[in-house]
């Protein structure tokens, strides 16, 4: 079965372009994915889901590419919603009725290009055996670059996260943090969209960063063992869409079943082993020693 995988990997490009990005998207979405459920913000990952569908709709109506269209509006909306800041606390309602109309604009858009139903349907549930060359170039060039970008900012942005409060005392610019952290988390739904599509992002999102929260705590660790499930996820979706004993299923479906799994795994083995866990990082708003003497040290 093995050697049957790699003579197929071998022999056609479509599953090459297939694994290449699913592996890029796998890297992207389980670091970004760590700093998404540090900072509990899966409704913002939610928000630019929903707002990535109706940009690709929209840009396939004027004849744009969808992928174009994806990182468009979801920029923007990432722009607002860093601006906004608090303010958008509390106001669910709201935000729930934005994220309405936005998928209804994507629902309107389609009905005006009915011949741009395929590729909808690629945007909501995934593509991933149908990325081009040129694609997986694109997700190559961007997620280095929001990889580069991420490594940057590490150090701070993890402080914010762990403590904004500290963090703001000691000068550190939250708002452009914040603003910068949901541009890369718009550009990461953006390519992940492929692999598992707008309804599915969670999995590759948040399943492999929160399985890896409840085995370790250390932020280093914990990235790594992010990366290395979204990998045997993605990896695990491919070789069963293609080999699987109940027929070619969608690879979205291989890998949100897994992504699953993982986490339940993961939340099993944190539970046997919770007397001896590492603590969380918290926040210690009365304590006046210097940031960096509770700040995780990275490495460790």
């Amino acid at each position: 079965m093995f050697v049957s995988l790699f003579d197929l990997f071998r022999t056609h490009e479509f599953v090459q372009n297939a694994f290449f990005a699913g592996t890029m998207v796998a890297i992207i979405a389980g670091v970004i994915g760590y700093f998404v459920v540090l900072r509990a913000q899966t409704f913002a990952t939610d928000s630019l889901s929903h707002i990535s569908f109706a940009g690709a709709t929209g840009a396939v109506v004027i004849g744009l590419s969808s992928l174009i269209g994806m990182v468009i509006l979801t920029v923007l909306a990432s722009l607002g919603m860093g601006a906004l800041g608090n303010r958008v606390r509390g106001r669910d309602v709201e935000t729930g009725m934005v994220l309405a109309f936005a998928l209804g604009l994507g629902v309107l858009f389609l009905s005006i290009y009915t011949q741009g139903a395929t590729e909808a349907v690629g945007v909501l549930f995934g593509s991933i055996l149908s990325v081009s060359y040129a694609d997986l170039i694109a997700t190559l060039v961007v997620g280095g670059i929001a990889l580069l970008t991420i490594t940057c900012i590490f150090r701070p942005l993890l402080f914010v996260s762990i403590d904004p409060e500290v963090a703001a005392t000691r000068g550190v610019p939250l708002r452009l943090l914040s603003i910068l952290f949901l541009l890369l988390l718009a550009i990461t739904i953006t390519v992940s969209v492929q692999v598992v599509g707008v309804l599915l992002v969670f999995a590759l999102l948040i399943a492999p960063a929160a399985a890896a929260e409840r085995v370790t705590r250390r932020p280093l660790t914990s990235i790594a063992l992010s990366i290395v499930v979204g990998l045997v996820c993605v990896w695990g979706g491919l070789f069963l869409a293609f080999f699987g004993p109940w027929g070619q299923l969608p690879v979205s479906f291989y890998i949100s079943v897994l992504a699953a799994f993982s986490y339940f795994v993961a939340l099993a083995v944190g539970r046997m082993r919770s007397p001896r866990r590492e603590a969380r990082p918290t926040p210690r708003h009365h304590d006046h020693q210097e940031p960096s003497t509770y700040i995780p040290v990275v490495g460790h």
